[in-house]
């Protein structure tokens, strides 16, 4: 057998170029088109973000819808004026605590504040009546809606403590209610 000379070496050199170079092209092309690729990728992917956000729009309004609802719930809505809102509230105060037993003595509604995009419209409520009256009235303060908070209260014994008769109380309320603001 003989011993392959360098012209025969040279050809088997160039049958692998020829072999080779397509492949090493072809790996070339597939490597840029996927950086390519990867680039039209972060490109576009704002916008299919934003077309599926589009999709889910009717979702996302239901959603909204539904908490609009339970914002009303415990707030004043926006299109009422705090004026109006405040002397709803003191009104609906009123009324509970005088089905409640008790005698509304005064109430007033005080200046709003702005706090987290609401008004918080403060009630000023004195009362006078037995513990029961005022127990009754306070269960059912909760219920309200919109809904009235209590920012703090001061009860005092009025009068002289009999055994024979039930304790009469003054207690002064510090209320208040949110109002939507306004845009």
């Amino acid at each position: 057998m003989n011993r392959p000379t360098a012209r025969d070496w040279a050809w088997v050199a160039a049958t692998l170029a020829l072999v080779l170079l397509p492949l090493l092209f072809g790996a070339g092309y597939v490597w840029r088109k996927h950086h390519w690729a990867q680039a039209e990728l972060e490109r576009i992917a704002p916008r299919y973000a934003r077309l599926a956000g589009l999709q889910e729009a009717p979702q996302l309004d239901e959603r909204l819808a539904a908490a609009r609802q339970r914002l009303a719930q415990y707030v004043y809505p926006a299109d009422m004026d705090a004026t109006q809102a405040g002397n709803d509230a003191q009104q609906r105060v009123r009324a509970v605590f005088s089905a409640a037993g008790l005698t509304v003595v005064s109430s007033q509604v005080l200046p709003t504040k702005v706090e987290h995009g609401f008004e918080r419209i403060s009630l000023a409520v004195r009362v006078e009546g037995e513990l029961v009256h005022l127990q009754s009235a306070l269960a059912v303060l909760p219920s309200l809606s919109p809904a009235v908070l209590v920012d703090g209260m001061n009860a005092q014994v009025v009068g002289v403590q009999r055994a024979d008769r039930p304790q009469r109380l003054a207690v002064q309320f510090n209320l208040s209610v949110l109002h939507a603001k306004p845009a």
